[in-house]
């Protein structure tokens, strides 16, 4: 694994070129700039994931803070940039069904990596079915706070779709977590989460295994995206980012929760698209 540290935090990252690494990467998750987890001296890892703790998940559960690209719609299943499922993955590589008729990577990325001061850059060209772009990843560590920025340049000839999401996993404390949500946000009512006057979300019960688990879309509004969550070790978790969702929805299992900022749109031949994600994690304690 790839490794950003200094005195408050250590990250680790999946090395994209690395065998062992490779064994965790699938088909859903962009592997430059996977965050596998991240370490605090004190109270030890900070992030879960749906199979947590074990160690060995399975590539589309996975763990940390990953981010993928679709090739699919969500919701319609309707394809992206594969045709008759044959194409390439922004971030993954060359995928074809196999045997089984699972998707399954053919040729991954040829990734540049770049050590740079405090972080670690991430660089790929893809190019397949009348399609070409160049993603570059940044994931920086400062001070306590973890910084990934992503830009895609759509290098081909035509529109390229780019259906983005972030899928972090959060720790809970004996199955339960909160969420401070932005002002004007909401979600319909549900059997799993209910929201308070304060605009704080709040498990309706335990989630029992694995399997059971609630999904629900968040209703977004005009304040910017930025939750504070609740963590078992520290007083406390913000996630934010500069740009407004196009869709959000809310997940969690007995081992885990997620907030999953969406970006849907296409780029034109020549245009390029930035959007960073920060994560700041509070010291260690307990809200």
């Amino acid at each position: 694994m790839l490794t950003l540290a200094n005195d408050s935090l250590r990250a680790e990252l999946l090395d994209p070129a690395d065998p062992a690494d490779r064994l965790r990467q699938g088909t859903r998750y962009c592997w430059g700039g996977y965050v596998w987890q991240v370490h605090d001296p004190v109270a030890g890892p900070l992030l879960a994931g749906p199979e947590w703790p074990h160690d060995r998940p399975t590539p589309f559960n996975g763990q940390g803070l990953p981010e993928s690209f679709r090739h699919a719609v969500f919701g319609t299943g309707q394809p992206l940039i594969l045709e008759d499922r044959r194409g390439f993955i922004i971030g993954i590589g060359d995928v074809a069904p196999n045997m089984a008729g699972e998707l399954a990577v053919t040729a991954p990325c040829a990734w540049s990596v770049t050590t740079l001061p405090g972080a670690l850059e991430f660089c790929t060209p893809q190019a397949g079915n009348g399609h070409a772009c160049q993603l570059t990843r940044r994931i920086a560590l400062e001070g306590r706070t973890l910084v990934s920025a992503t830009q895609l340049t759509n290098t081909g000839t035509g529109p390229l779709p780019l259906h983005w999401f972030a899928h972090p996993f959060f720790a809970l404390t004996d199955r339960l977590l909160t969420c401070d949500l932005p002002a004007g946000w909401g979600m319909d009512e549900n059997v799993g989460y209910a929201l308070d006057a304060g605009n704080r979300l709040s498990f309706k019960r335990r989630f029992l295994h694995r399997d059971d688990g609630h999904f629900e879309p968040l209703r977004i509004g005009a304040a910017p995206f930025r939750v504070a969550l609740s963590h078992p070790t520290l007083t406390g978790l913000v996630m934010s980012a500069d740009f407004t969702p196009d869709f959000c929805p809310v997940w969690g299992n007995s081992n885990t929760w997620s907030v999953e900022p969406y970006l849907q749109t296409e780029l034109a031949p020549g245009a390029t698209r930035a959007w960073t994600l920060r994560y700041e994690f509070g010291p260690v304690g307990t809200r």
